[in-house]
């Protein structure tokens, strides 16, 4: 596959802007999340009356848009350049020369290479001069994007252009987990203090003076508080005027005697030290003067970090923070920002909730979805197929964040473990067999055999005299009222699908575990044939399966007949020539289904049971599959037999890929054949983004996996059932890279590239 070039033309530190931020951020999640299938190059836009700054990596071009005969040489070097392959202009008035900007536009009409543009800024009443200059732009442009749906609208509705061609990609947020917020505002001197902040490169057009003017009425009450003023003199106003503005708020701070309560920082922030600042703010204060913006990364940045908003009512503001998720203000009115103020210093409950549904609101826009979003665009511009993520690591920091002392936890609230609703034994068997995979496909070691050991003890405590398990215990320990409630068949079969996992893996793990294992196995002999739910009894199949590679005898194999039977008869008691199925509906966890009947083939050979097995999964696949992505079944509605219904979107959960790349994984091993290879891959991609929202399912941040990829958002708690089958699909992709094999067109299934980092 041929590594494609893009060249994105856009200030870029040192320059100190906004855009210049953005961009580099952009290039830094491209290249992290596509690195060996992604070439960037950076041709930075120079300053008005300023020198060029010497070229660094990755910045291999200059250009002086203020200069019409510098950009049409431009242009005519690109033309020249046969490595790149796609130009991505960022937008904005005041960027180029010309009115309007015009000199882009000779750039762009002598420009030979397909090209993306992104607005910054759509201007809602434009003359006609200007209209006119975006109108073109839009024309030649293969894509344009912007970073809200006002923006597209504007397009459409007063620029013209064609709703095909407007795509559009939120401004990146970056997420940031801090554990300790007094720890954290006692290292930057702000112990006790209720912090409200503004943030970005100072001008008159930031109106910090009406936030300092609101602070008189709000320390009367609330005496703790401070107000922090990041950042430092936008360098275009510092060359025009120096410090005026900022001596001039410094004096209002001094006339109002606000010095205890008024802190200025006057430098270009790191980042790490900017989302510190952010993570430790109670009120973010957004007080700009410009109705007419269009997008802020200042604001969506204080989101991201979960920080109650109070802002003046500009485009973005009015999109973001419908729904109570913050508060709006009119332009320069203090005392409606004192009001504000005053409610949210006054109710934390309420600061919280807000927090909360800022992060949501932002968890889309984090910049590795950004920038699959930006290669989707780029991909469709380019008419090829799409490029995926490299993988990430299997890393286990969440799920040892959801796993205590005693086992591991069910439920989370975000990220964080939610003790409320105690363990399942279906979560700790899921989890002993993610550790031990762990352990088969990467490396044993302290920490995992610890992890092994808790699962393995919580599966001991569940077991009854009887040798059937409890599923549900509470807290403290104790067993609820929902192990009498429920049927624990399905429980019960992941029990012992989970020991004989462990026993199969016994090579990697201590010997007294795989003893413990085997005598708790060994109690499941006695009532494994009584099972009659399909899904129980597929997963005691496959657990008698791994047993018997352990270890044969002990009636496993009399056992697994006996169900394997049961199952087959399920299957033609159902089965039509329409409908190859074992239920009269497909729910959750389909896939365990057609790979115990193709183990029972493995052990029994009976020919029968190999060919309901292929034909079975052939059929869930239909029912799963499109040719580019995975659509798992919503558990909204399920999918009925009788039914003409179209499978809704919402409703996906990750257990569903999971089982499906672990069915694919044994198809390949037994029939070695490559389709079902190019399946499991298409499945993980679902949690790379490849789903219906083009999000990441997955949190790169926590190495965890949200709960569900709902209609129009994704779940954003991240429990043990999906953080664990998450972990199960990435290690399953250690398995796929291991297999060398050339792919065959011959599969209507197109493969999905998928790097491997």
């Amino acid at each position: 596959m041929k590594i494609r070039t893009l060249l994105f033309v856009t200030s870029y530190p040192p320059r100190e802007c906004g855009i210049a931020t953005f961009a580099q951020d952009l290039v830094n999640a491209m290249n992290k999340n596509f690195a060996g299938n992604l070439n960037i190059e950076i041709a930075a836009l120079e300053e008005s009356g300023k020198p060029a700054n010497i070229k660094q990596s990755p910045v291999t071009y200059s250009v002086n848009p203020f200069d019409i005969d510098n950009c049409i040489d431009f242009a005519q070097k690109i033309n020249e350049n046969n490595k790149i392959d796609l130009v991505c202009f960022e937008h904005e008035f005041g960027l180029y020369g010309g009115e309007y900007g015009h000199n882009l536009l000779a750039m762009l009409s002598l420009l030979d290479k397909p090209f993306v543009v992104r607005f910054h800024t759509v201007l809602p009443y434009p003359d006609l001069k200007c209209t006119k200059v975006v109108s073109l732009i839009s024309t030649l442009a293969a894509k344009v994007i912007v970073m809200t749906r006002s923006s597209a609208e504007l397009l459409q509705q007063v620029y013209h252009v064609p709703a095909d061609k407007i795509v559009h990609i939120p401004h990146g947020t970056h997420a940031h987990i801090v554990d300790d917020i007094p720890a954290l505002k006692s290292h930057y001197n702000l112990d006790g203090k209720l912090v409200l902040t503004t943030f970005g490169l100072l001008s008159e057009n930031k109106g910090i003076e009406t936030a300092i003017r609101a602070m008189k009425d709000i320390v009367k009450q609330y005496p703790d508080v401070i107000y922090l003023v990041l950042g430092k003199t936008h360098p275009v106003i510092f060359s025009r005027e120096g410090e005026k503005y900022r001596n001039s708020l410094e004096n209002l701070v001094t006339e109002l005697g606000l010095q205890q309560h008024v802190r200025f920082v006057n430098s270009y922030l790191s980042l790490k030290t900017l989302l510190d600042y952010l993570s430790l703010t109670d009120i973010y204060l957004f007080t700009s003067k410009d109705p007419h913006q269009a997008v802020s990364g200042t604001f969506v940045y204080a989101m991201s970090a979960g920080c109650a908003v109070i802002s003046t009512s500009f485009v973005q503001a009015r999109e973001m923070l419908e729904d109570g998720a913050g508060c709006l203000i009119d332009f320069n009115n203090p005392e409606q920002l004192a009001a504000s103020a005053l409610q949210l210093l006054g109710n934390a409950d309420l600061r919280q909730q807000m927090s909360r549904s800022a992060i949501e609101k932002t968890r889309s826009s984090i910049w590795e979805n950004v920038a699959i979003a930006h290669m989707s665009v780029i991909s469709e511009a380019l008419a090829e197929d799409k490029i995926l993520p490299n993988l990430p690591p299997p890393y286990l920091d969440h799920v040892d964040r959801m796993t205590d002392e005693f086992g591991m936890l069910q439920f989370s609230k975000h990220d964080v473990p939610d003790p409320q609703f105690g363990y399942t034994l279906d979560d700790n068997a899921r989890a002993l067999i993610a550790m031990c995979m762990y352990a088969n496909e990467l490396k044993s070691n302290t920490f995992v055999n610890a992890l092994c050991r808790k699962y393995l003890d919580f599966i001991s405590y569940c077991q009854k005299p009887s040798g059937k398990f409890l599923n549900y215990v509470e807290c403290g320990g104790g067993f609820c009222s929902m192990n009498e409630e429920v049927n624990l068949e399905d429980a019960n079969g992941r029990a012992v699908w989970a020991l004989g996992y462990a026993l199969s893996s016994h090579n990697n793990l201590p010997f007294d575990a795989v003893q413990d294992a085997l005598s708790l196995f060994r109690q499941c002999f006695s009532w494994m044939e009584s099972l009659q739910s399909p899904r129980a009894i597929a997963f005691t199949i496959k657990g008698l399966y791994y047993f018997l590679r352990y270890k044969q005898g002990e009636r496993a194999a009399e056992i697994l007949q006996n169900l394997a039977a049961k199952l087959y008869n399920n299957y033609k008691d159902e089965a039509d020539e329409n409908w190859h199925w074992y239920e009269s509906y497909l729910t959750y966890g389909n896939a365990v289904l057609p790979e115990a009947m193709l183990m029972a083939y493995q052990v029994t050979g009976i020919e029968a049971y190999r060919k309901t097995a292929e034909d079975s999964l052939t059929f869930l696949c239909s029912k799963t599959f499109t040719d580019s992505h995975m659509k798992v079944i919503s558990n909204k509605t399920w999918y009925h037999k009788h039914t003409n219904q179209e499978p809704e979107d919402g409703g996906e959960q990750s257990i569903e890929v999971a089982y499906t790349m672990l069915a694919m994984n044994t198809f390949y091993t037994v029939t070695k054949n490559n389709s079902y290879l190019e399946k499991m891959r298409l499945a993980f991609s679902w949690y790379l983004g490849n789903n219906h929202l083009k999000q990441l399912v997955y949190n790169p941040l926590t190495y965890g996996c949200y709960d569900g990829l709902e209609k129009n958002n994704i779940n954003q708690n991240q429990g043990a059932e999906s953080t664990v089958c998450y972990l199960i699909a990435r290690l399953l992709m250690e398995q796929w890279n291991k297999h060398k094999y050339v792919t065959t067109k011959q599969s209507s299934l197109e493969p999905v590239k998928l790097g491997f980092n």
